[in-house]
């Protein structure tokens, strides 16, 4: 995986460094590290985090500023799946940039051959979320169990 920066219309997505990483979790108040996952964190205390694992900052070209981060749950598994997750600062929300990430991922994602389906989870109600991913031609697919979040919504979308 390369480690440029994204450029789209209005965003950089800039690689992240683990020691970033790191210092964005140690920040994290109990809420907020109950919805990271286990085989995420342990990628990440173990030293073995890649761009799969450490995912993007979300740069607003027009200020510079950070305004999120977007990502990948972890490397492509073995049947061709990886996961997108993405955050917004609030201040910056729907102004549609989480959807404007979401794009770059899948291109990127798809741009690996490995990939098959790239896949998200939602809470179980219509979101701002729900709503990305339907612009982003994602179809919901039921539901899951995650344990970090309780019952979610399963969106995937098929390569090509």
């Amino acid at each position: 995986m390369s480690s440029t920066p994204i450029q789209t219309e209005r965003l950089t997505l800039v690689p992240q460094a683990i020691e970033d990483v790191r210092a964005q979790v140690d920040r994290m108040d109990a809420d907020q590290r109950a919805h990271l996952s286990s085989e995420w964190l342990a990628r990440l205390d173990a030293g073995t985090a890649d761009l799969w694992t450490l995912g993007f900052a979300m740069v607003d070209r027009a200020t510079d500023a950070v305004i999120g981060t977007c990502g990948f749950k972890g490397p492509p598994g073995a049947d061709g799946i990886v996961e997108i997750a993405y955050g917004v600062a609030q201040n910056h929300e729907g102004k549609g940039y989480a959807t404007e990430a979401a794009r770059a991922l899948l291109a990127y994602a798809f741009g690996v051959d490995q990939v098959r389906v790239v896949r998200a989870h939602t809470f179980s109600e219509a979101n701002a979320s729900t709503r990305v991913l339907a612009k982003c031609g994602f179809q919901p697919v039921g539901e899951a169990i995650d344990p970090e979040d309780g019952l979610v919504w399963r969106w995937e979308r098929q390569r090509g």
